[in-house]
């Protein structure tokens, strides 16, 4: 694996790398619509990943140019505040920054959920937190 891979992982371990492939096999509805507008460099043509790998955890997408994780929340994150709060702090650590859409926000208005994506995306490679 080259560098460049080895290093957007943040050092998931290969279980976690595994399960991400079996989940890119099921994703849900939301998740297939967002990945419609998200693959093949349609958004500012940077590479997103769908179900990537980051240190134990698997982000929904993830844009490593920008450090960027699209999470899509269905209604068991409604229960799940503290967790994903956690999760989002330990992102945050390796200068990741985490965005969450709903369900609803995908499938009524796609193309404002794109808009943000592309603008937060396009404002962190342009000005990157983290230095390069």
């Amino acid at each position: 694996m080259e560098e460049l891979e080895k290093t957007m992982y943040f050092g998931a371990k290969p279980a976690i790398v595994n399960k991400a492939r079996i989940l890119r096999d099921t994703m849900t509805y939301y998740e297939k619509l967002l990945w419609d507008k998200l693959k093949w460099k349609q958004i500012s043509g940077l590479r997103f990943r769908r179900q990537h790998p980051i240190d134990i955890f698997i982000a929904d997408f993830y844009c490593h140019t920008a450090r960027l994780v699209v999470e899509i929340n269905g209604e068991i994150h409604l229960m799940s505040d503290e967790y994903d709060n956690g999760r989002t702090a330990e992102m945050e650590k390796f200068d990741i920054l985490v965005i969450r859409f709903t369900n609803e926000e995908v499938v009524n208005d796609i193309e404002a959920v794109i808009g943000k994506i592309s603008l937060i995306a396009l404002e962190r490679t342009e000005s990157p937190p983290w230095g390069i």
